[in-house]
């Protein structure tokens, strides 16, 4: 009888510590249904699945971080590297080809680099291709072309007599006006261009090329009709309206008259042309 009293007491005791399940010599896995017999074996031996997880997944592989892309002076000086190392036209379009810095050829389906005459005497710069001169890799071949060729020959001039360039040698998309850094970044080749040719007169075709080669601020309309000096060959230069502006403003084809009667004159006095073409 004093042993039940003294058993009642320990039961008694752990119910008031919070003690509401008895514990045997084999684990139970406590948190399945009730009424399943989980194998306490398995209970015991099965791995934390995280652990499991983690000692599954393969060890992610090295990744190198990203080469840091050059900046615009790094391949304004890239520009500036290939194109003096040029020796000739021919080195100077492969070096044009290669180059990566300017984000036009991306999209641009040629390089456009020349048309006419090496051997011409007067060299004629415009700013970029348009459609046609993309799809054909020839500067002034669609319409601004055909109006070109118009207005050379009134003077006496076709492309057997002239050379012809761009600034940029790929097309913007949708014929949009260049932008500076554009302009910066395809500078250095038009110049080496330039140089190598070495013309007797120069005509800068448009704005964007005006004003990017003088280096000036002037507009189109300021600029045009009087003639300059370029670079330190003092090559004279006159910049004109360019054909494409004269498709949208006819009444101005009157101006770049004037301008090519100009362009002739010094042509002829520097024996490009003889007094009694035209």
């Amino acid at each position: 009888m004093q042993h039940t009293e003294t058993l009642k007491e320990v039961l008694q005791f752990y119910t008031d510590s919070g003690v509401d399940m008895a514990l045997d010599e084999a684990p139970h896995n406590r948190l399945v249904a009730p009424n399943h017999k989980a194998d306490p074996v398995a209970v015991v031996m099965q791995p934390d699945p995280v652990q499991q997880s983690a000692a599954a997944a393969p060890s992610p592989a090295f990744t190198p971080p990203p080469a840091e892309a050059k900046s615009h002076d790094v391949y304004i000086q890239e520009a500036k590297t290939r194109a003096a190392s040029a020796a000739s036209l021919d080195e100077l379009r492969a070096l044009l080809t290669e180059y990566e810095g300017c984000g036009l050829k991306k999209t641009a389906t040629n390089t456009v680099f020349e048309d006419g005459n090496r051997e011409a005497r007067i060299m004629l710069v415009s700013e970029a291709p348009g459609r046609d001169e993309d799809l054909q890799g020839k500067p002034f071949v669609g319409r601004s072309g055909q109006l070109l060729d118009k207005i050379l020959a009134a003077v006496g001039l076709d492309r057997t007599n002239v050379y012809i360039g761009n600034v940029l040698p790929w097309r913007p998309p949708g014929n949009r006006t260049p932008t500076n850094a554009e302009m910066e970044l395809c500078k250095p080749f038009i110049t080496r261009q330039i140089e190598l040719m070495n013309p007797d007169l120069l005509v800068f075709l448009g704005a964007s090329s005006a004003k990017n080669l003088l280096e000036t601020t002037d507009g189109i309309l300021k600029l045009r009709g009087k003639w300059r000096s370029y670079s330190k060959a003092e090559i004279p230069v006159l910049p004109t309206l360019h054909p494409a502006y004269l498709l949208r403003q006819p009444a101005q084809k009157r101006l770049v008259w004037r301008d090519f009667l100009n362009l002739r004159k010094a042509a002829v006095e520097k024996g490009i042309l003889p007094s009694d073409t035209a």
